[in-house]
C-alpha cells in the first residue's frame, strides 16, 4: 500500500488489514501537513510538529541504498548500514547505544534498493543531546578495520540465514525474474564473493561518496517546534566529509517483456507449495497509474471478498490462502501475487488468475467493489499517519524516491480511478500472456 509507512527492514510495505471496514471520511484532497526546509548545506529537514506528543522520531534518509552500488560491490549498502554503529574518532562502538538507551530512546536503521536509513525515537526533551550523536554516526563513521572484520562475519552469517527462508528465496526469485538486469534484482544482503572482497578502504570511499548532504533527508516528527528543529538540526549536522569519487552503479533500465517467465524451485523445511506471479509496474514518475494498481491489488486479493479470495479460496477451495500486494520503487514497482496450495493445483489456479486478469480489461467493474477498494486504502492510509515514527517513515520514503509532498496526494489520487482508468491500467501493465511465474515445491 503506497501511504503506508515504510519503517521495516528491506523495503517490506506496512499492507492492508483486510478486516478494517470501519468508514474514514476523508477529504479528496490534503494539503501536505509538514514543511520541507532547505538547509544552506545542502541538506534537506522534514519537519511535522505533534504538540501532544511527548516524543520526538529523528530518521535520517541517504540516497545510497543498493542500488547505487557498483554491479561488483552489491551489498556494499547494507553492510555500511552495519558499520555505521561501530563508532566515529568521538563515538566509540557501543557508546551511540548507550547514549540513546540511557534516556529511555531506541534506534535502529535498515537498507533496501531506493534507500538506507538510521532513526531514533527519544522523549522531546532529549533530542538536543541525542540527535548530535546520530548525526555523528552518519556523518562519520569511521568504519575501523578491526570492527569491519567482525561485523562482516555478522553479515555473512545474515546472508546464510536467508537462504534457509523461503519467503525469502521465493521472492528473490522472483525479483531476478523481473528485473534480471536492473539492481532491484539483485539480493539487499549482497553477495558472498563481493563481501568477501570489501575492504574498510572501499566502504570509506562508498560512504564519503554519498553519504553527502544533498543526498541526505531528515525527518523529525513529534512533539518539537519547528525554529528549535531545525536548531538542532544544524549544530548536529555539520562537518560533511570531504567527497570522493566512487565506482557508478549501472544505469540498466527495467522493462517490461513479453511472454512468461518461469521457475521451480525445490526448497528444503517448505511445507506447503506456493505459487508467485509477478509483474514490472509504473514506478514513482507515474504516481497517478501506481495508485491505480494498488486498487487493482485491492480489488483482486485484499481480504475475504477481493476476487480472487472469494473465488480461489471461500468457494473453490483450490488455495489455503492467496495475498496481493504492490510495492513502490523508484524506477519501477514490483506487482505481486501468491498463493499458498498443494502441488496438483498450481496450473489450474494460474490458468484461473489469468483468466481474471484479462477479464479486467473488459468486464466493468462494480462500482459497490470500486468503492470497498477506495475505502480500504484510504483508510489504511489514515491508519498509518498516526504516529511520529509512521509519519518519519512516509515523509523520508517519498523523499527518497520522489517529492515527500506527493505522501499526501495518495486519497486523491486513489479515488480519481474509475473503473475504465483501472481496465486500461490492467492491460497495461498485469497481462495474462507476460509475467514472471515462481513455483516453490517441498524438496523430496
Amino acid at each position: 500500500m503506497l501511504g503506508a509507512s515504510i519503517q521495516s527492514l528491506n523495503s517490506a510495505i506496512l499492507w492492508i488489514n483486510p478486516t478494517l471496514i470501519i468508514l474514514i471520511t476523508l477529504p479528496t484532497t490534503s494539503a501536505f501537513p509538514a514543511t520541507v526546509n532547505h538547509l544552506d548545506s545542502g541538506l534537506t529537514l522534514i519537519h511535522h510538529p505533534m504538540p501532544t506528543t511527548p516524543v520526538v522520531v529523528a530518521d535520517v534518509w541517504v540516497n545510497a541504498g543498493a542500488r547505487a552500488e557498483p554491479d561488483d560491490w552489491t551489498g556494499m549498502a547494507h553492510f555500511l548500514e552495519h558499520m555505521i554503529f561501530k563508532g566515529t574518532e568521538t563515538l566509540l562502538p557501543g557508546q551511540f547505544d548507550y547514549a540513546i538507551e540511557a534516556q529511555g530512546g531506541t534506534s535502529n536503521a535498515a537498507t533496501s534498493h531506493d534507500y538506507a536509513h538510521f532513526y531514533m525515537t527519544v522523549a522531546a526533551a532529549h533530542l538536543a543531546d541525542t540527535l548530535p550523536h546520530l548525526a555523528d554516526l552518519v556523518l562519520h563513521a569511521a568504519i575501523p578495520a578491526d570492527e569491519f572484520v567482525r561485523e562482516r562475519h555478522v553479515v555473512l552469517e545474515e546472508l546464510r540465514q536467508s537462504q534457509d527462508d523461503p519467503d525469502w528465496l521465493g521472492l528473490q526469485a522472483l525479483s531476478e525474474q523481473v528485473y534480471p538486469s536492473h539492481p532491484y534484482g539483485r539480493s539487499v544482503l549482497g553477495a558472498v564473493e563481493h563481501l568477501e572482497g570489501f575492504s574498510p578502504e572501499t566502504m570509506r570511499q562508498f560512504h564519503r561518496a554519498h553519504y553527502q548532504p544533498e543526498n541526505m533527508t531528515v525527518v523529525i516528527a513529534g512533539g518539537i517546534a519547528l525554529e528549535p528543529a531545525l536548531e538542532i538540526m544544524r549544530h548536529s549536522f555539520r562537518g560533511f566529509p570531504v567527497a570522493t569519487d566512487c565506482p557508478a552503479p549501472s544505469d540498466s533500465k527495467a522493462q517490461r517483456w513479453q511472454g512468461v517467465r518461469r521457475q521451480t524451485l525445490h526448497l528444503p523445511r517448505l511445507e506447503q507449495a506456493r505459487l508467485l506471479m509477478a509483474w514490472c509496474g509504473p514506478g514513482m514518475a507515474q504516481l497517478d497509474d501506481a495508485c491505480g494498481m494498488d486498487l487493482l491489488s485491492a480489488l483482486l486479493a485484499e481480504g475475504r471478498s477481493s476476487r480472487l479470495v472469494r473465488e480461489l479460496r471461500e468457494e473453490r477451495q483450490w488455495v489455503l490462502d492467496i495475498s496481493s500486494g504492490f510495492s513502490l520503487q523508484k524506477d519501477a514497482s514490483l506487482f505481486t501475487l501468491q498463493a499458498w496450495l498443494t502441488p496438483d493445483k498450481i496450473t489450474a489456479v494460474e490458468t484461473l488468475i489469468c483468466d481474471r486478469l484479462a477479464e479486467l480489461t473488459y468486464v466493468p467493474i462494480d462500482a459497490a467493489e470500486l468503492a470497498r477498494a477506495k475505502r480500504l486504502l484510504c483508510n489504511d492510509f489514515a491508519f498509518s499517519t498516526e504516529t511520529p515514527g509512521q509519519l518519519a517513515g512516509l515523509y523520508g520514503y517519498y523523499s527518497m524516491v520522489g517529492d515527500p509532498a506527493d505522501s499526501y496526494t495518495y486519497t486523491e489520487r486513489v479515488q480519481a480511478h474509475t473503473g475504465l482508468s483501472l481496465a486500461a491500467l490492467a492491460q497495461r501493465f498485469l497481462s495474462p500472456d507476460s509475467y514472471a511465474a515462481t513455483v516453490l515445491l517441498p524438496q523430496g
